[in-house]
């Protein structure tokens, strides 16, 4: 049978993260709200994942003077293409932002790393955005979610699911959504906010895994619309 139970909702509040071992994350804005509402709001939340991911204690995002944050015009291919940080928590290998929720697929490379990782992203974003928008009160729905990757089906098909997230749910074409690590990972932009190694290891070159998403995404699109029509 195919491995598809990387598309559930439920939580799996009590796991148990071990260094080099692969998971999925993802989390939504409260009652579906939109978390992303536009260009700058993206941006904070990529500068976010790249500056939150240290071992060492920083100050947070949204502790810095509020108008030198206020990106509007940063070019995105030099965001993602920026340093990569030194002695991270976790390694990024994939990420999806939609306009009202976001996936990882994480490698946990420190103890307790991404516990950490998303408590300082998910409080930052959640400072940063109430302000912006003078709100208040809760931004996501509840604490992050997370599914231990527990195959090798499962790692390949995790890698397509959140890769072409936004193409999973039929709001475009994933090569024309610069908020996801798509483009990095089929070689059409030079990324280093993931760990790109990880699919150049699983595949001959990155044309291949594009054709291997091309082959592998209507299914994971028509297994997607079946559980929410069980669901229904």
């Amino acid at each position: 049978m195919d491995d598809y139970s990387f598309i559930s909702r439920k939580t799996m509040s009590r796991i148990q993260f071990q260094n080099n071992k692969y998971y999925h994350v993802y989390n939504r804005g409260i009652e579906k709200r939109d978390i992303f509402m536009d260009y700058q709001d993206f941006v904070r939340f990529i500068r976010s994942m790249r500056e939150f991911n240290v071992v060492q204690p920083i100050g947070s995002l949204y502790e810095k003077d509020y108008k030198k944050t206020t990106e509007t015009k940063s070019p995105i291919g030099d965001l993602v293409s920026s340093s990569a940080v030194s002695s991270p928590l976790v390694n990024l290998i994939s990420y999806s932002l939609i306009p009202n929720h976001y996936h990882f697929m994480i490698e946990q490379l420190e103890d307790k790393g991404i516990s950490k990782f998303m408590h300082k992203l998910n409080l930052g974003y959640s400072m940063y955005f109430n302000k912006r928008y003078n709100r208040s009160g809760s931004l996501f729905e509840g604490p992050f979610k997370i599914k231990e990757v527990n195959s090798y089906s499962h790692f390949l098909k995790l890698l397509v699911y959140v890769n072409c997230n936004y193409e999973v749910h039929k709001l475009g074409k994933s090569k024309d959504w610069i908020w996801s690590s798509y483009l990095d990972s089929i070689g059409a932009r030079n990324g280093s906010l993931c760990n790109l190694d990880v699919v150049k290891n699983e595949f001959r070159d990155l044309n291949e895994f594009k054709n291997f998403c091309n082959q592998v995404l209507p299914d994971i699109i028509k297994i997607k619309e079946l559980k929410k029509y069980l669901l229904e």
